[in-house]
């Protein structure tokens, strides 16, 4: 029998904008990106933080751009319900949770309920990604994939490789692609969408940026967060399938109809199974820009 799941896509490029910077908020909304992150956590200080929520408000309530780019936040961990009273808005597409728990996933969802509630939101319209961030998520993750207000995971890896000792080297390489493709197996196994992969604060060297979301995508991630503008046409040249990979999945689409459940095989005489039909559906879906 066919497996008609259809595994839940996300925008191929995520911009940090700085919360505490209102007046970068147009130019990156009008820019290349697919969505932009207002971040409340790293980019904005302490004691800068009630003046930030505070410039995404009146953001998210007052947007004028008419631009199709996904408004995010990324939120703290210890700050739930003041970042989401903030931005649980009209608007907002979705959340990252930093420093991601089960217990942070428990509170975000709570909070979430009650401000789709109060606010006129869709039931379950805000997403959430949760960022991996520590030794105790990692551990957790089976049970972290399970919980119901998450459409997939990132992994913050500074913050990652710092609690774990781990120094980021060639000879560490391995390893790092080794806990990578441990979430993806996860998120996979889950039904959730294909993890966000994690940030390059390289932003210089725009080659080594290409070759480590190619190696990225590889993996199995489907999306990256991006520091810099310069990043996000990189992102999208490498995530978003091309003309050959297009053909072969609508080639594939086209003969798996015709068959109407029947066996049949590709343009090369290999079978064509659930499999085959799930990722070239998410090709063809993917090409489109989403």
């Amino acid at each position: 029998m066919m497996d008609n799941r259809v595994v839940p896509l996300l925008a191929r490029s995520f911009l940090y904008v700085p919360a505490a910077r209102p007046e970068l908020f147009a130019k990156a909304l009008s820019g290349p990106a697919d969505a932009v992150i207002f971040d409340l956590e790293d980019a904005v200080p302490v004691d800068a933080k009630a003046d930030a929520r505070h410039a995404v408000t009146c953001w998210l309530l007052q947007d004028r751009t008419g631009s199709g780019t996904e408004r995010w936040a990324r939120i703290n961990p210890d700050a739930v319900a003041p970042d989401l009273e903030a931005v649980a808005h009209p608007g907002l597409a979705g959340v990252f949770l930093a420093k991601c728990s089960r217990a942070g996933l428990h509170e975000v969802g709570a909070q979430l309920d009650r401000f789709e509630t109060d606010r006129g939101l869709a039931p379950g319209s805000v997403r959430v990604v949760g960022l991996l961030e520590s030794a105790e998520a990692l551990a957790d993750l089976a049970a972290l994939v399970r919980e119901p207000r998450l459409t997939t995971l990132g992994i913050g890896e500074v913050d990652l490789l710092a609690e774990l000792r781990m120094t980021r080297s060639q000879r560490s390489a391995a390893a790092m692609d080794a806990l990578r493709s441990h979430v993806v197996v996860h998120c996979a196994a889950a039904g959730l969408a294909a993890p966000v992969a994690p940030t390059s604060t390289a932003y210089r060297d725009l080659d080594a940026f290409a070759e480590s979301t190619r190696d990225l995508r590889d993996l199995g991630f489907r999306s990256r967060t991006a520091i810099h503008p310069v990043q996000v046409p990189v992102i999208h040249e490498v995530l978003t399938p091309g003309d050959a990979a297009l053909a072969a999945a609508r080639d594939v689409l086209a003969r798996f109809e015709a068959s109407e459940g029947g066996v049949t095989t590709d343009e090369h005489g290999r079978l064509i199974d659930p499999a085959v039909v799930r990722e070239a559906r998410e090709t063809v879906a993917r090409a489109s820009g989403r």
